[in-house]
């Protein structure tokens, strides 16, 4: 399997400052978003951290001087151990970055990242940026939100629609940078072609509900056109946060990538 992906990040309509980032290689199956917080510019740099930390850990994993950091269970695949890894790393390095600066102190940020590893999607998050899969005319959440009123709607005290207009809905229960260690959400499942896969921070999905972003997945199989599509609804819901989203199309590696990944390893 190959993906086919492009992200766009959008200051919105009401920040200042954009304090979201995202980190795309397509050829490598590596996609991440992380939506920081603490005010000023440090939202901003401990989101940027988070990024870069999961883009150095999987260049250094591939060259195999990148060791597993923390426990997991057996059944997951070493992607899935890296990609966790990866995670834990970034909370490492922000906290430190935190403790080192006193401008910096508070800051922290969400992540949502994933690896793809020939027809297996694995993922790891902490905080409220989501992952969705679109397949066969549906979509669906996979990865839950960190956040107070999605644990109300888990123990069915409030509704999806009700936490939606919730003050509260951005009270995160987990976040990178708060602690030396951090809980990861780790998990897995098997892509086919035709799949489609958005990452979002909430400034996206707290505009635009799950149906619209599945007709504006569906749409086009161009990602960068439903990127713009889905910032520029966003925002006409109001804006009022920053945006970031990845769209990826997921399809059967072609002859042509084929040859040319051929040819490139032959210049070696």
């Amino acid at each position: 399997m190959e993906i086919i992906a492009r992200g766009r990040t959008d200051i919105g309509l009401v920040r200042t400052n954009n304090e979201d980032s995202f980190y795309i290689d397509d050829k490598a199956g590596i996609l991440a978003v992380a939506d920081g917080m603490g005010g000023h510019a440090s939202g901003e740099i401990a989101s940027k951290l988070a990024v870069d930390v999961i883009r150095d850990y999987f260049k250094a994993f591939k060259e195999g001087r990148a060791a597993l950091i923390g426990k997991f269970d057996e059944e997951y695949s070493e992607m899935a151990k890296a990609i966790g890894s990866s995670v834990r790393l970034a909370n490492k390095a922000i906290y430190e970055a935190a403790k080192s600066n006193a401008g910096w102190q508070g800051m922290g940020t969400t992540v949502a990242a994933v690896v793809i590893n020939r027809n297996r999607l694995s993922i790891a998050h902490v905080g409220d940026s989501r992952v969705y899969l679109v397949r066969a005319g549906d979509i669906e959440q996979l990865t839950d939100d960190h956040s107070v009123v999605y644990e109300q709607v888990k123990r069915e005290l409030l509704t999806r629609e009700d936490a939606q207009k919730s003050e509260i809905r951005n009270l995160l229960t987990r976040a990178l940078g708060v602690a030396s260690d951090v809980e990861v959400d780790v998990s897995e499942l098997t892509l086919s072609a035709g799949d489609i896969l958005v990452l979002c921070t909430d400034g996206l999905n707290s505009m635009v509900s799950d149906d619209d972003i599945l007709t504006l997945a569906m749409s086009t199989k161009d990602p960068a056109a439903v990127c713009d599509r889905l910032v520029e609804l966003a925002n006409k819901q109001g804006g009022k946060d920053n945006i970031t989203v990845i769209v990826g199309y997921v399809r059967n590696k072609s002859w042509i990538s084929f040859l040319l990944n051929f040819k490139e390893w032959f210049r070696r």
